[in-house]
């Protein structure tokens, strides 16, 4: 089976953001990734889009040329990319003279069978900027559906499309003034004459997304719109037509030929230039397109129509999984308002790893989600730090501690296999999933094995069974050691370069197969430098990222001093002075978590059961609403063990343990040094 995965081409007019990458980009290079694992012929295939209006209006605010704005930001883009290991088989753009013959060769094709007809329309002038207005660069209220903000030719509020002379109350996008209508020429594709063969086509495409496939075939049942593929521009790829001089195609008409001619461009750097049509022209190719929502009709309807309308048997697209919005601290995304997160800037202050696995965890493929920089914490202090590298650490570290560092392999015992199962049942739940790019559902999942892994340690105690029973101890880090394989070939395709460092650690190379998840592993394993893989993101870094978001959306009333002390205003006043006698009154120790649960019919209360040195206690604590059962169990946490005990929903609570709360947030406090339960807190 042959794959070609393609990601929508980025357009050379601004930096990559973190909207851009949970959409389309780290999606298709996770599936990439997991296909190779698989052992699948696939090629990921991108470029820059870099033709249309903001560019040459850029290029003339700017006094350069189109060349040099388009080289500025296709290297600003693949920087972005690089920063956080995406990687194509070939990343190139729509401004090469390559893909404008072949742009030309589909107008070409389209024109000479009849599907693309001249027609003088009356077409939206600026007089203010003395130009031409493409449908894009026009905004006003939707003629469907009432909606403000409606651009030129489609809503994205109702999906509708509809002629750009439709919209109500129009205005230039680039000087906000309303443009007149003058006479023009231009080049319509009839989508009508497809319709029937893209609606056989679509019906047979039940599993694809709904929000794909439904939307796209009610838009069948309407009449179609003509589209026109020209623009009355300088700047793109020449109509190919001596009575069309002065006109380019369409952006959206050509940009999506771009995977072709990038498909082209890498087999020739490969030295085998006949290798794309394995790919485009082959009918059993499973040609892959990942984008966002806003470009579901030029993929699922006008690009499959132009491939339809080609001499050559171009494959059609296999799948378009489209996924829905990334929205910022609750609003939409917008560069115009600097209300972004630039990836060359993320990676420059964080590890571009952790914005991999915060996508990935919230990924948008079923409805808008939020980055929320708090929420970003807590998932790599919570989920990277004290699930997965807990596990990492205190499985090599006691190996090392009592065993020389050697791991060796043992039959496992009915707990141990037990474990095994569990966790190998979700090992091919997480397989097939990858192959539906339910990358959310999966990181969840990989999450689930190791707080599996976690929980079998704490319930088998090797620190215990070490002293009398080694044999035992052993049997414990055998089994974790297992499920931290099978976590670092799961977890790849996500995670790649940490999950190598994994890998180095227990002396095992890269993952070069998903087979190696289930597989045996060596007799004897021996630990290398045990390192940290993840480090916590602490309160001031998410603070200083706060302040530089509203800096920058709002610099007339923000200032570097401001945003500091913004990020400090919530914190509350100190409380009255105690003297050293009320201070030594409190016993404060460390308490091992034993066991936990949810208190019934409650959202924010949790049962625990502690283990502090001299005894085992429970107690009751609201903290159900910032931690899941299984992260605390096994956990060493801090707790007053002389406060007077009371019932709480009909349990003697013994105890209070402590934490740290900042607005919508909180945080168990635990020792920095692994302390036995009962160590006194002075």
């Amino acid at each position: 089976m042959k794959y070609l995965v393609t990601s929508a081409l980025p357009y050379a007019n601004g930096k990559l953001h973190v909207g851009h990458l949970a959409g389309a980009y780290l999606p298709a290079d996770i599936f990439v990734r997991y296909l190779r694992l698989k052992g699948e012929d696939v090629i990921y295939i991108c470029g820059t889009d870099e033709h249309g209006t903001p560019i040459s209006v850029n290029a003339d605010a700017e006094g350069v040329t189109p060349e040099e704005i388009v080289q500025r930001y296709h290297d600003l883009i693949k920087e972005g990319f690089d920063g956080i290991s995406i990687e194509f088989d070939n990343f190139s753009g729509t401004a090469r003279p390559p893909h404008h013959i072949l742009s030309q060769d589909f107008f070409t094709n389209l024109y000479e069978q009849g599907h693309v007809e001249p027609k003088d329309t009356m077409q939206f002038f600026c007089e203010h900027d003395r130009r031409f207005l493409p449908d894009r660069y026009v905004e006003g209220t939707c003629p469907k559906c009432g909606a403000d903000g409606a651009r030129g030719d489609q809503c994205d509020k109702c999906g509708q499309i509809y002629d750009t002379n439709a919209l109500v109350e129009p205005r230039c996008k680039i000087c906000g003034n309303m443009p007149v209508i003058l006479l023009t020429r231009h080049w319509f594709l009839h989508l009508e004459h497809y319709r029937r063969r893209l609606k056989d086509w679509l019906e047979q495409k039940t599993g694809w997304k709904e929000s794909v496939r439904s939307f796209i075939l009610n838009l069948l049942d309407q009449e179609l719109v003509e589209r026109s593929i020209t623009r009355d521009l300088s700047w793109g790829v020449p109509v190919p037509l001596p009575e069309a001089e002065g006109k380019v195609l369409y952006v959206w008409f050509d940009a999506p030929i771009g995977y072709i001619s990038a498909t082209v461009e890498w087999a020739e750097r490969i030295g085998e230039p006949e290798r794309w049509k394995d790919y485009w022209l082959d009918p059993g190719t499973r040609l892959v397109h990942f984008i966002g929502k806003d470009n579901i009709i030029f993929h699922a309807m006008i690009w499959p129509a132009m491939l339809m309308g080609q001499r050559l048997p171009y494959c059609l697209p296999y799948d378009i999984p489209a996924n829905e919005f990334m929205n910022l601290e609750g609003q939409k995304i917008s560069t115009s308002r600097n209300w972004a997160i630039c990836v060359d800037e993320f990676v420059r202050d964080f590890d571009g790893e952790y914005l991999r696995y915060y996508l990935a965890v919230n990924a948008p493929e079923s409805k808008d989600t939020d980055f929320a920089w708090k929420d970003f914490q807590h998932k790599v202090n919570g989920e990277l730090n004290n699930v997965l590298g807990n596990l990492i650490n205190r499985v090599l570290v006691f190996a090392h501690k009592h065993f020389g560092g050697v791991i060796r392999g043992l039959i496992p015992d009915a707990e141990a296999g037990a474990v095994l199962k569990e966790a190998t049942g979700l090992y091919h739940e997480i397989d097939a999933a990858y192959r539906q790019y339910q990358v959310r559902k999966n990181t969840r999942q990989i999450m689930d094995i190791a707080r599996l892994g976690n929980k079998y340690f704490d319930e088998t105690k090797p620190w215990q069974s070490v002293r009398h029973d080694p044999e035992k101890a052993m049997q414990t880090l055998s089994t974790c050691l297992q499920l931290i394989n099978m976590i670092a070939v799961a977890l790849t395709p996500i995670l790649p370069k940490s999950m190598d460092k994994l890998r180095a650690m227990i002396s095992l190379p890269a993952v070069s197969s998903w087979a190696e998840g289930l597989g045996d592993l060596p007799v004897e394993v021996r630990i290398g430098e045990v390192t940290t893989l993840f480090n916590k993101v602490e309160d001031a870094a998410i603070a200083v990222q706060l302040a530089k978001l509203q800096l920058q959306s709002n610099p007339e009333t923000a200032s570097p001093e401001t945003g500091q002390a913004a990020a400090y205003a919530t914190v509350p006043p100190l409380k009255d002075a105690i003297s050293y006698d009320d201070f030594a009154r409190m016993d404060i120790r460390i308490a091992y978590v034993i066991a936990a649960e949810r208190v019934p019919k409650t959202d924010k209360l949790m049962h625990l059961k502690v283990d502090i040195g001299s005894e085992q206690r429970e107690l009751v604590a609201g903290v159900a609403e910032y931690y899941d059962p299984l992260d605390l169990i096994g956990k060493k946490i801090v707790m007053l063990v002389n406060l007077e005990p009371r019932k709480i929903r009909g349990i003697l609570s013994q105890g209070m343990i402590l934490c740290a709360n900042e607005e919508n947030d909180l945080a168990l406090l635990s020792p920095v040094k692994d302390m036995p339960p009962g160590t006194v807190i002075y």
